[in-house]
């Protein structure tokens, strides 16, 4: 049996493990449990104050941007992930991923409720523009695919179904697009100002980087597993699907930093967001598309966390796999 399935009786035994590795960053998961009351808002509600009007556009559409796609990843892997695997220590995993996607989620309403946010100014702000109106689409796609049009895992069409959707929501979403927002939020305790809205994007992003790992190995199982997936046209699609997730969001950075904030501009922001996606290229055993060094070296504890893998090849080094306990 395969790390890929939808019957209602498979998958209710956790012993033998199947997947150790699923079992372990499910441990890991509960071992980095936070709760974002544990930290006080009140010097980072002083030091808004004391930011420009661009400066606050940013950070608000930072916020209203990753608030609502918390619940969106909650959507694609309840209705879109969670039934077509059927190994338990998967299911604990993503069970405990859920949990955390709705705890960044009420995260980002803190932070909401504690600032003079306007929340229908924030979300209007940023939903009415096309740059976010075009990622929305993709998103929406994809998690439509998800919800609405399960793919049958039992074939090589729904397979490829369940890859296309994994890789638009895992890599995409929670490994290129989130990142850039992380960025910015983040950019601000350089300059020593919201430096506890910086811890806890710093726990929000450990969690990510758990969430990547957790989707990079189901999609180097299901390879692994599943050798008739590794054709150069497949991989040349999922290459392509990354590449136009990434202009829409160069685009959308341009829309966050229309002039630019001290020590941050779009033209930064996106050589990271070039940068990251060859991290996720290199990581899914593809070629980089830009070449271009990291300008946010002082971010190397965000997105340098996993090693890299061989996507399209049958057998790797990085990752076990399959591995029985």
């Amino acid at each position: 049996m395969g790390i890929l399935g939808s019957g209602v009786r498979d998958g209710l035994q956790l012993k033998p493990v199947r997947y150790d590795w699923a079992y372990r960053l499910y441990n890991q998961a509960v071992a980095n449990t936070w709760f974002p009351n544990e930290v006080q808002l009140s010097q980072d509600l002083a030091d808004f104050e004391k930011l420009s009007e661009d400066e606050k556009h940013a950070l608000k559409t930072v916020i209203s941007y990753l608030n609502p796609n918390e619940l969106l990843i909650n959507k694609s892997l309840a209705f879109g992930i969670y039934p077509c695997v059927n190994a338990a220590e998967c299911h604990l995993y993503l069970s405990k991923q859920m949990w955390e996607e709705a705890n960044h989620f009420m995260t980002f309403e803190y932070i909401i409720e504690t600032f003079p946010f306007d929340r229908e100014e924030i979300y209007a702000a940023g939903w009415g523009k096309k740059s976010l109106a075009d990622k929305a689409a993709f998103q929406t796609k994809y998690v439509t695919r998800m919800m609405e049009e399960r793919p049958d895992v039992t074939t090589l069409e729904g397979k490829k179904d369940f890859v296309r959707n994994l890789v638009a929501y895992n890599i995409v979403l929670e490994g290129i697009w989130f990142y850039s927002g992380f960025m910015v939020g983040m950019s601000f305790r350089r300059r020593n100002l919201l430096r506890n809205v910086g811890t806890l994007l710093d726990w929000v992003t450990k969690d990510e980087n758990l969430h990547l790992e957790f989707g990079i190995n189901l999609l180097l199982t299901i390879l692994h597993e599943n050798p008739d997936l590794q054709t150069e046209e497949f991989a040349e699609e999922i290459r392509s699907l990354i590449l136009e997730a990434v202009e829409l969001e160069k685009a959308y950075n341009k829309d966050m930093l229309p002039r630019g904030i001290l020590g941050l501009n779009a033209d930064y922001v996106n050589q990271y967001v070039m940068y990251m996606t060859d991290r996720r290229l290199e990581e899914l055993g593809f070629e980089p598309e830009y070449n271009v060094t990291n300008p946010a070296k002082w971010m190397a504890a965000a997105n340098d966390t996993l090693e890299l893998v061989n996507f399209f090849e049958s057998t790797n080094t990085s990752y076990e796999v399959n591995t029985t306990k």
